[in-house]
């Protein structure tokens, strides 16, 4: 048994000290690339600043003969750009695979210094992410660096569900989690070949206007359902009790943005914080739709202004606010903060807001 004490101590003798606190650095998109594309590669140093996060991508998009190359651009795409605000990640082979450990100590000593996350695929319980703590540690610590590389695993497995608060809990290195759905609806035997969304056959039906064979036949209106509410909803609590953070993951159909956005705004209204993108066009949709609303931040900060000392409660507009809805407000606000911090034109509009009393 891990005593609490021995928690927060570096995993190798000379490894940096784990942080008390993940950092909330603003990762609406977390853009995948292949670092053994050129063409794809030599777009990179023009997206940095557009986008939060950068990924290199090691695993299953990556064709088995070109996984050293990969793993090489990489190395050679981190030590080539700088990435000033956006954050570098990697995504490496699962752990069950011939490349992952390649990975891990090549990467690590190479670029460890411009590394900010590695993304561990097929998590299935905390033994996985116990295994990638103690070498991650290890590989710090000979190749010197000052701080701890974080992890961020993805839910692609019952198992991993089934085990998501262990995994949560498993090292002070946790990121955050991504829901990986392909993987995840294989694994569940669930009977769609979809990328993440919702399907046509997950409804629910109005009810007939009588129970006579004729209502029941007739016309009516279909609701489609989200097949992943649960699991987003489930990793949205597991995160926060744990202080790190949910992401929605990919949306497979590159070309139908307006179910793109509506399944990205339905992740960031239950809690997450960002989500993949697979094509620079959702870049766009994910920064607009995980960025508070120039009109949702106006309505927070005068709920703010209006509570004083967060006690008592407020009418505004013939809505009452109380001290649930200034927490409410604040996250908000804070998020507001952060992301103006590196957006220029967010930082404009919100800037440009006037609060009525």
């Amino acid at each position: 048994m891990r005593t609490s004490k021995d928690f927060f101590r570096p995993l190798a003798v000379g490894a940096p000290e784990p942080l008390r606190e993940i950092p909330a650095r603003p990762s609406r998109a977390i853009h995948f690339f292949d670092p053994s594309n050129e063409k794809m590669a030599a777009k990179i140093p023009a997206m940095v600043g557009t986008v939060d996060v950068l990924l290199g991508n090691l695993e299953d998009a990556i064709k088995a003969d070109n996984k050293v190359a990969a793993r090489e651009g990489l190395v050679r795409i981190a030590r080539e750009t700088d990435f000033g605000p956006t954050q570098l990640w990697t995504r490496i082979n699962s752990l069950d695979s011939p490349w992952v450990l390649d990975d891990l100590t090549t990467l690590v000593p190479a670029i460890g210094d411009k590394l900010d996350v590695v993304m561990v695929p097929k998590v299935q319980g905390a033994e996985d992410i116990a295994y990638v703590d103690r070498l991650l540690a290890q590989l710090e610590a000979k190749a010197g660096l000052q701080r701890p590389i974080l992890i961020h695993a993805i839910l692609e497995t019952a198992r991993g569900v089934a085990n998501i608060e262990e995994i949560c809990a498993a090292s002070p290195r946790m990121q955050g989690l991504s829901l990986g759905p392909a993987d995840l609806a294989a694994d569940r035997r669930m009977k769609t070949t979809r990328v993440g969304g919702g399907h046509p056959g997950y409804l629910v039906r109005q009810d007939p206007a009588s129970s006579s064979a004729d209502d029941i036949a007739a016309p009516r209106t279909t609701y489609q359902q989200d097949l992943w509410h649960y699991t987003i909803a489930r990793m949205v609590d597991a995160c926060a009790m744990h202080g790190i953070y949910p992401y929605y993951g990919p949306f497979g159909d590159i070309a139908d943005v307006v179910a793109c956005e509506d399944q990205f705004r339905n992740a960031f209204l239950l809690g997450c914080v960002g989500t993949w993108s697979l094509h620079p066009k959702q870049i766009a949709i994910a920064n607009r739709v995980f960025s508070p609303s120039v009109e949702d931040i106006k309505h927070a900060r005068r709920v703010v202004a209006a509570m004083g000392d967060g006690t008592g409660a407020v009418m505004l507009d013939g809505k009452m606010e109380d001290d649930a809805s200034l927490k409410q407000c604040l996250v908000m606000v804070e998020l507001a903060e952060r992301l103006a911090a590196i957006d220029p034109e967010l930082k404009a509009a919100y800037d440009a807001i006037e609060v009525d009393a």
